[in-house]
């Protein structure tokens, strides 16, 4: 019987297969790694037995979706409500549709880069609706699916919220806008793209997380250029805890200028 095999280290699931995958590709490229003791795979029925999935209301219209223990990367990701439909930002592996259900479901999926990717095919065949994918990172689908919306440079996958393509250590790296969040001054969900620093204060933007690689000087100026026309106050980053509460946008501007002269000075 195939297995739809769920690395351990990335959280990324690929295509059913008899047998375990050789390695995980996501993992072998230099932005990733493979774990001390080398390639471990799960899958949906294991983790299910491990750990319990976990809804957190994180501000009026919008919740985050995680696994306790957290798995892999460690992500959460976000459901955001809309008059037009709920969308989900990211991807956990578990699924729970009842508790999601009880939110009004899910009426469209779209993933910050393929380190999220983690079960986007399953989320889209149980609610039976999109999931928008970057074009330039479709190399690193370890699954395809009829569902797959692909999209570039802008796009809006439910009306109201806006997808913007800025790059970063992947071409495709995405944020997502909600203006209505943060009390109608705007959020924008960032992934990883722009992480939010151990002091909220501040923001960083780097090719490698795990393999501390620096992002480039011209990456850096492409992603400040993408985010300039957004309007937003409040940055939510990947993780619980990475969350810009207030000033985000100057928070951006003012630490790609530290990284910058970082890079710069010598």
């Amino acid at each position: 019987m195939s297995t739809a095999y769920i690395c351990e280290t990335c959280g990324v699931q690929y295509a059913p297969s008899d047998a375990e995958p050789s390695g995980c590709k996501i993992c072998l490229d230099f932005r990733q790694y493979v774990r001390a003791g080398g390639q471990r795979w799960t899958h949906l029925d294991a983790l299910r037995a491990e750990r319990r999935f976990e809804i957190r209301e994180l501000e009026p219209g919008l919740h985050g979706i995680g696994l306790d223990p957290p798995f892999g990367i460690g992500q959460r990701a976000l459901l955001v409500r809309t008059p037009a439909g709920n969308l989900l930002w990211d991807c956990v592996p578990l699924l729970d549709p009842s508790a999601l259900d009880a939110l009004g479901g899910v009426a469209a999926i779209a993933v910050s880069h393929p380190h999220f990717y983690s079960t986007f095919v399953e989320w889209s065949r149980q609610f039976e609706v999109p999931v928008w994918l970057p074009r330039a990172d479709a190399e690193w689908r370890m699954r395809s699916d009829a569902r797959i919306q692909e999209w570039e440079g802008a796009a809006k996958p439910l009306p109201g919220l806006r997808l913007v393509q800025c790059g970063g250590h992947f071409d495709g790296n995405a944020v997502l806008l909600w203006p209505e969040g943060a009390e109608g001054r705007g959020a924008l969900f960032t992934g990883d793209t722009v992480s939010v620093a151990a002091d909220p204060r501040w923001v960083s933007f780097m090719r490698s997380y795990p393999n501390l690689l620096p992002l480039g000087p011209r990456a850096l100026r492409g992603i400040v250029k993408a985010l300039a026309p957004l309007e937003y106050d409040r940055i939510y980053s990947a993780w619980w805890d990475k969350v810009v509460p207030a000033g985000a946008k100057e928070a951006v501007n003012r630490s790609a200028d530290r990284y910058l002269e970082q890079l710069t000075s010598g």
